[in-house]
């Protein structure tokens, strides 16, 4: 059976980390920036100007394409990278509780608020905050963050005195902003705010050339932890691996290759076709008024399942449980059919 040995691509990875921005030690071991693609290579470039700057940036790309991993990268290597990273999930947290997240609330601000409670941004303070997931930010909350990217300050839920604070904002989104603009769920002041320095991450499916070089990273991982030895990779399976188009893109090939690496029983990975979904079904997708007609379905199924969970994704009681597809899948969907779920979000549970 022919196969590919590791050694043949870990030297096209080594070297992109030594002659590359990735050979800074806060970009080395990211799994975002393994890889020799022109396109990959424009956002390490990219991450090297903006990194040393305070300038706010908006990272765009598909869910599981490394959103967070390049803002720490952002982070690592500015002069910030002393002080906090402060993760936010937009989307995760309930409308009626992002703005005490992010900014804090008073004793008394309301019921249940028995002690003052320091935001997220006074966490960061120093550092960087990233606001994944920022399409989701409910229109009163946009307001307040507008005025603490204008200003640098904002007020605790409760109370009308100004915190200043010194933090730098990288957000993220796989949502078409400007779309979101024109139909009045996001700011347009918001937007050219945020919009500072965007940097597009490209599809995995836009940089096949790296497949090999990530499976090679994912393998050494893996099979590390699982005690396991494994130097060669069956071509097939790797050419298997590099016409899938990824829908869950980077997270997605990290678990077919965990998975892989579990069921391997000798040193050569293996990788069984039917957990990918084929290329060629999908392009065998309808197309013209049937497709249109399915997509409404489909959104109308979504929607249905959103207001049940009252926009909650994932959990036991999550949109995606219902629908009985994973978060992922769920997430890409909802962002194709430019569903908000914030509109679900203070409805009752039926």
């Amino acid at each position: 059976m022919l196969s590919t040995p590791i050694s043949d691509t870990l030297d096209g990875t080594i070297a992109v980390l030594r002659n590359g921005v990735a050979a800074s030690p806060g970009l080395a071991a990211l799994d975002a920036i393994a890889g020799k693609s022109a396109s990959l290579a424009m956002v390490m470039q990219q991450v090297q100007l903006v990194a040393p700057t305070d300038s706010t940036v908006l990272i765009l790309g598909e869910t599981g394409t490394g959103k967070e991993l390049v803002a720490r990268a952002i982070h690592a290597n500015s002069r910030r990278s002393a002080r906090p990273f402060i993760r936010v999930n937009c989307a995760a947290i309930p409308a009626s509780l992002i703005a005490s997240e992010l900014f804090g609330h008073e004793k008394g601000a309301f019921t249940g608020a028995m002690q003052r409670r320091l935001g997220r941004f006074e966490a960061a303070n120093g550092g960087t905050i990233f606001l994944d997931e920022i399409g989701e930010l409910p229109m009163e909350t946009q307001i307040a963050l507008l005025r603490v990217l204008q200003e640098r300050e904002f007020e605790r839920v409760g109370s009308s005195h100004p915190v200043s604070v010194d933090v730098r904002v990288i957000a993220a989104t796989n949502r078409d902003l400007s779309a979101a603009v024109s139909a009045g769920t996001f700011r347009q002041d918001m937007f050219y705010r945020l919009n500072v320095f965007p940097i597009r991450l490209p599809a995995l499916r836009e940089r096949a050339d790296d497949i090999p070089i990530l499976v090679e990273h994912f393998v050494d991982r893996y099979a590390a932890k699982a005690r396991k030895q494994i130097t060669n990779i069956d071509s097939k399976a790797l050419e298997l691996l590099q016409a899938y188009e990824w829908p869950g893109n980077i997270r997605e090939l990290q678990n077919v290759i965990e998975r892989a690496v579990i069921l391997s029983q000798s040193e050569m990975l293996t990788v069984d076709e039917s957990w990918l979904q084929s290329a060629a079904n999908r392009s065998g997708v309808p197309t013209g008024p049937l497709a249109s007609t399915l997509a409404q379905q489909e959104k109308k199924m979504i929607e249905a399942a959103l207001a049940d969970s009252c926009g909650r994704i994932s959990g036991p009681s999550g949109a995606a449980v219902k629908l009985g597809i994973p978060r992922q899948t769920l997430d890409s969907k909802i962002a194709s059919l430019q569903i908000s779920k914030n509109q679900f979000r203070t409805q009752p549970a039926t």
